[in-house]
């Protein structure tokens, strides 16, 4: 199945503040892609709905504005050489627009338009043997039964963050179901939760990063922390890698992709779901690998060369610093003075105004010498650290 047509092979880079690169989406995946662009001195421009974006004050031209109103999109975005995502839920039709009028827009708006919606990822996942979890398409919660109980309900469009999914467990969790178009799929019996990150350029390059083991927060389903690499073995590591690069070409996809495994209790890879963009799973790449996400994000956009994925260390983790329970108002980081007294600990915090239960305010990556050493630390950051707030 391919989507979309190739036309930035005519797209020139020319270095400096005369590239103006777009970025859809302030927070805290654009902050950390702005740290990078300033290695190629390439000009970051932002929109974003929030007047107190992370991005607000590293950008040179904030542009305040709704990323899913097309009009918004298409004014920002005209005059700009090249335009990104740091988030999927914007004007496709928009991003078309731009893509009419000459702006080189990455990842392709054929392709958002897919990974937007969850049902639409299935069928290309049916369509391509991607391996996945049966499922079925409904249009609300009337017929959320018709697969049987248990399952795992997904809202099509605008989940992120483990919103927008719920898990049906029996009649009595009804209630719970969402009322919207959905996609059911059969609770899967989890032994582990995986994800690679891949690269592919306008040249059909393609760079996976190592497959990373993510454990998440229970109750607020979030990823709690990530190890790297997963405990896995070599063949599901391949097999995990190998079936990035398929769904990858499949699409003709450009730009960086995150795609979601599960790993069944028999073994077997399962896609969860994919991301066009940089991702939680790999912050710990800015520390630990040669080439970070957020770089390769930017090669590909710009369409260069493809960088190392190669690890630097023989373990590396990552750990979500999210708001407290109860935390409302100002931010406030506690135990971060007894985090940097250990070696390879590296605090990422992503200025944000105002912090509320479980929002993600920022990370911790640990590179170590061996997955024993680094777990020990993931367990004493996580007991160390908490952001709570101020009124």
């Amino acid at each position: 199945m391919q989507i979309g047509t190739k036309n930035s092979s005519d797209f020139g880079v020319s270095f400096g503040p005369s590239l103006r690169l777009g970025v859809l989406g302030g927070g805290q995946l654009g902050r950390m892609m702005i740290q990078s662009a300033v290695d190629f001195d390439v000009r970051v421009e932002v929109m974003d709905p929030s007047s107190e974006a992370p991005c607000r004050h590293l950008t040179p031209r904030f542009v305040q504005g709704d990323l899913q109103n097309a009009a918004d999109v298409v004014s920002f975005g005209t005059g700009l050489d090249v335009i990104t995502i740091e988030i999927e839920h914007v004007s496709v039709d928009g991003l078309r627009q731009l893509e009419a009028q000459g702006v080189r827009v990455i990842p392709k708006p054929d392709h958002l338009a897919i990974i937007q919606d969850k049902g639409k990822q299935k069928a290309f996942f049916a369509e391509n043997d991607i391996p996945t979890a049966p499922f079925e398409l409904v249009s609300g919660a009337a017929h959320v039964q018709q697969m049987g109980l248990p399952i795992v309900q997904k809202m099509r469009k605008g989940g992120y963050d483990g919103k927008g999914v719920v898990v049906l467990k029996s009649k009595a969790d009804l209630n719970k179901a969402f009322d919207v178009p959905s996609v059911l799929e059969h609770a899967v019996d989890i032994e582990k939760e995986l994800s690679v990150i891949v690269a592919r350029n306008s040249s059909g390059e393609i760079r996976c990063f190592p497959v990373v083991e993510s454990v998440f927060d229970p109750v607020a389903n979030l990823v709690d922390y990530l190890i790297a690499p997963a405990a896995i073995t070599p063949q599901q590591s391949q097999d995990a890698e190998n079936l990035a690069r398929r769904i990858a070409d499949a699409m003709d996809f450009e730009g960086l992709l995150a795609v979601e495994f599960f790993l069944n209790r028999e073994g077997n890879l399962l896609v969860n779901e994919i991301a066009p963009r940089t991702h939680n799973s790999g912050h710990h790449t800015i520390e630990a690998n040669r080439t970070s996400q957020f770089e390769q994000h930017l090669r590909a956009v710009l369409d260069l060369p493809l960088g190392s994925t190669e690890a630097l260390f023989p373990a590396s983790a990552m750990v979500n610093l999210v708001g407290s329970s109860d935390a409302h108002g100002t931010p406030i980081y506690s135990g971060l003075d007894a985090a940097l007294n250990a070696p390879g600990i590296h605090p990422h915090l992503y200025g944000k105004s105002s912090v509320k239960p479980f929002r993600k305010m920022g990370h911790v990556t640990i590179t170590g010498q061996s997955r024993t050493e680094v777990v020990k630390s993931v367990m004493q950051i996580r007991e160390q650290l908490a952001v709570n707030g101020k009124v």
